[in-house]
């Protein structure tokens, strides 16, 4: 088994180069299509950090089914519920694999729901799970959205975007597909700067900037709660000679992701927005 320092030292480096938009074009696409192809767990909806509510956010009922996956389904459910979304035409941009869509789906209940991810592994998987009547999902380039103007009530894209070429050009798209009066939500995970620039590149987008929050502690909460459940999930599926690598991109108590947050080497903050 590969000790624990080279493989931090690896993520250090590559967390770095995502600062370059060629590399992001160049690694994130195949890297989630092998994670779609050659982890077919059934169970395994979400690909993210997961969050812990704060105090004066209401306690979410979970299906006894979805209580495996409350942390991360979480970081959806109270970002889509900071607007009326019921009834609404919604859609996911970074879908993954379609456990974040599902979930609005069932607890939120737009009308519409589609997902739309770069990986078509990803998408075979959700439609192959999870699709249902009001709920599909689509493979397709978030700079460059597959829709006419003005389809969608409510965008969302949750933990997604430090992974495209061009956020500006993301950006842009999504407000077109944006009704006017319509709701653009993103949660992000970056460094200081990083964060900045995102921050700034969203109040150019000519959209009104409603709310803009640090979640950094909420999301290291549900990080250090679900530890356990994260571990037994990586010994049961995953091959023993990739957990060490595994950990560190699922991001368990310890890796690089937990380590910057709680030092604030990395932050990760949410946003709603309005189109007006």
């Amino acid at each position: 088994m590969p000790p624990a320092k080279p493989i931090y030292m690896i993520a250090n480096l590559f967390m770095s180069l995502t600062d370059y938009p060629f590399f992001r074009r160049l690694v994130w696409r195949p890297i989630y299509e092998q994670l779609a192809k050659r982890f077919d767990i059934k169970d395994w909806y979400f690909m993210n950090y997961g969050y812990a509510p704060s105090e004066k956010e209401q306690h979410l009922h979970l299906e006894d089914k979805d209580e495996p996956n409350r942390y991360p389904l979480q970081l959806y459910y109270y970002l889509a519920a900071k607007v009326p979304v019921k009834n609404l035409k919604m859609l996911e941009v970074g879908s993954g694999r379609g456990g974040g869509s599902s979930a609005i789906k069932k607890y939120l209940a737009p009308a519409d729901m589609t997902g739309l991810d770069i990986a078509s592994n990803a998408v075979k998987f959700a439609n192959k799970t999870l699709s249902k009547d009001g709920l599909t999902y689509l493979q397709g380039n978030a700079e460059s959205l597959p829709f006419g103007n003005e389809v969608f009530d409510v965008v969302i894209n949750v933990e997604s975007c430090h992974a495209y070429g061009s956020v500006p050009k993301f950006i842009d798209e999504a407000k077109r597909v944006l009704k006017p009066g319509g709701y653009f939500l993103c949660t992000d995970i970056r460094g200081p700067e990083g964060m900045i620039k995102l921050r700034n590149q969203l109040k150019d987008s000519g959209m009104e900037l409603l709310e803009d929050e640090d979640i950094s502690n909420n999301v290291i909460t549900a990080i250090e709660t679900e530890e356990g459940s994260k571990q037994q999930r990586i010994e049961e599926h995953v091959p023993k000679w990739f957990q060490n690598t595994f950990r560190e991109f699922a991001g368990v108590v310890g890796s690089k992701i937990h380590s910057d947050l709680k030092s604030g080497t990395l932050v990760y903050r949410r946003f709603v927005l309005k189109k007006s």
